[in-house]
């Protein structure tokens, strides 16, 4: 279970003994509050880890698909939200390197919703939270997943020519790449 940083505990800007404190960011009250939620609301293939529970706006979260091509893996993405949230996305970034079609082997992801405008509608909006951005991630591995508009348009022509060739190297990356400390999402 998650505890809430010091500074977070308090809505007020002093505290007890008068002395002023530091002034939380709109970001980090909207964190305190999206948090407890997304906790509550995590697919059962996520797992979220924050290395300092002073920092909510900056984890990790692992996605371990249990169907699909990429099941039996173990994806790492580090997920920073700025100090403009939530009038803009959090920034993402795989870290794990995998075979996908929407995530590039540099980590950089292609999913509409992290994107500040895009042409569909499907791109950021003020009311989307961080629930949104993980069961977004988690579902690029399942139905979400484009080989249409890939960012990764080596893999989605592999796919399109020879979707077993396709199965064997995202197969390849997942036991190259995915330690099988990482392949568990024991909660």
């Amino acid at each position: 279970m998650l505890t809430l940083p010091k500074k977070l505990r308090k809505d007020s800007q002093e505290n007890n003994n008068n002395i002023p404190v530091k002034k939380v960011s709109i970001r980090d009250r909207l964190l305190v509050k999206e948090v407890q939620e997304l906790q509550s609301t995590l697919p059962s293939t996520c797992k979220i880890l924050f290395e300092d529970n002073d920092k909510l706006h900056d984890f990790k979260l692992t996605i371990g698909p249990e169907e699909g091509h990429w099941k039996g893996g173990a994806f790492q993405f580090h997920i920073i939200v700025t100090e403009d949230y939530n009038f803009a996305p959090p920034t993402v970034k795989c870290l794990t390197k995998l075979w996908h079609p929407n995530i590039n082997e540099d980590g950089a992801v292609c999913l509409s919703l992290l994107r500040q405008s895009s042409i569909d509608d499907l791109g950021w909006a003020p009311t989307r939270r961080l629930k949104d951005v993980v069961w977004g991630l988690n579902s690029l591995f399942t139905d979400l997943l484009n080989f249409e508009d890939p960012l990764n348009s080596e893999a989605a022509e592999q796919y399109q020519k020879d979707s077993s060739a396709f199965q064997r190297k995202v197969n390849e990356y997942i036991h190259k790449y995915c330690s099988s400390s990482h392949r568990s999402l024991r909660r």
